[in-house]
């Protein structure tokens, strides 16, 4: 009988040892779900990321491109204005 008794102590212990790494230990369900999570997140930021480079992209193209649009860009973000040109500027 005390041979039942030690295996069946045995096997407790065993059963145990695995649930506490199934449940909280290293690789365990909770730790999946987490990585997962962070997973996600970090997929949002890289598409964000690539939509922003493709603009980048875009600009730094049209920048190479011409002299019109930083002429434009100039005009718009600096306030600058060319040679020979006036300015008006209508307050309300």
């Amino acid at each position: 009988m005390k041979a039942h008794y030690w295996l069946f102590l045995v096997l407790a212990l065993i059963l145990a040892g695995l649930q506490y790494r199934l449940w909280i230990g290293d690789g365990s369900l909770a730790q999946v779900a987490e990585l997962k999570q962070l997973i996600g997140e970090q997929q949002g930021e890289n598409e964000r990321l690539l939509e922003r480079n493709r603009i980048l992209e875009a600009e730094v193209m049209e920048l190479k491109q011409g002299m019109e649009t930083v002429e434009e860009r100039a005009r718009h973000e600096l306030g600058m204005v060319k040679e020979g040109e006036t300015l008006f500027q209508l307050a309300e």
